[in-house]
């Protein structure tokens, strides 16, 4: 796939992520943590082109796109997104015919990766300081990696569902989220709708793992459970537009306890990358 098609549509899921009404998160509908939308969508514009840089390697493009995002809005707005989005657009980058080719070329990238990609990405994580990292005995951000970064992912899979990605080939994201958005694609037509449905998915089916770093497991479970029992109403309503009240009252709850629910957000950024790209 050429580049301007490639860019159209990280740029396009960037914005749809931050259209949806996604309870605890910042949205269009509501600001939150100290970020705006706004701050997500001069982050999208600002990261977009760098991860698209098809001569640059995955770490390479994660840093710059990280560095651009800083000097932009000065927050973490979407370092979950970056480590997700990059390894996708690199295997759009390959000619592919469907969803199953995508995820071929997916493997192929992952299977790529250098030990230089290890250093850059830890360098980005360090610039961007997520929420809830804390540290580790073994392959610790904060010092330089010792290893590649498809093992450090490994070593991290346990408590960060972002990193388990890399070693799974993806799999949450195109076996869960991917298929979650294309069930009710014919339903509700609405490219907003379906990644509502696609967060509420990943809410009530995972614990959230920011929440579960910052909080702590019984809460991540709590959330997880709540968010079940929003996520089965929501996927009965025939006029989702209907449903933005109990999202909002959802999404004030999370919020009045500082939770932010934004690894289930990020999964549903790359999902919705992932549809748009084979949509194309």
């Amino acid at each position: 796939m050429d580049r301007d098609k490639i860019q159209a549509a990280v740029m396009a899921s960037f914005v749809g992520e931050i259209e949806a009404f996604k309870p605890g998160n910042v949205s269009v509908y509501a600001d939150g943590h100290d970020m705006t939308s706004r701050d997500f969508i001069h982050s999208a514009e600002v990261s977009t082109p760098l991860l698209c840089q098809s001569q640059a390697n995955l770490g390479q493009r994660i840093l710059d796109s990280v560095k651009a995002t800083q000097e932009a809005v000065g927050c973490n707005t979407n370092l979950g997104m970056l480590l997700l989005f990059t390894p996708i657009v690199m295997a759009a980058e390959s000619s592919f015919d469907d969803v199953n080719d995508l995820r071929q070329n997916l493997e192929t990238t992952l299977n790529s990766i250098t030990n230089d990609d290890a250093v850059q990405v830890y360098e980005a994580i360090r610039l961007a300081k997520p929420g809830g990292l804390g540290s580790v005995e073994s392959q610790d951000v904060n010092e330089l990696p010792e290893c590649s970064l498809l093992e450090a992912m490994k070593l991290a899979s346990n408590r960060d569902t972002v990193a388990l990605q890399y070693t799974n080939c993806f799999k949450e994201i195109f076996e869960k989220g991917y298929s979650s958005i294309k069930c009710f694609e014919k339903s509700w037509n609405s490219v907003k709708w379906l990644t509502v449905s696609c967060y509420l998915m990943f809410l009530s089916s995972i614990s959230d793992s920011h929440i579960e770093r910052k909080f702590g497991s019984q809460i991540a479970k709590r959330i997880r459970e709540r968010g079940g029992v929003i996520a089965e109403k929501f996927h009965k309503v025939r006029e989702p537009d209907s449903f933005i009240n109990l999202l909002k009252c959802f999404d004030e709850e999370l919020k009045a306890d500082n939770y932010n629910p934004g690894t289930s957000a990020d999964l549903t950024a790359a999902s919705l990358l992932v549809y748009t790209l084979t949509k194309q």
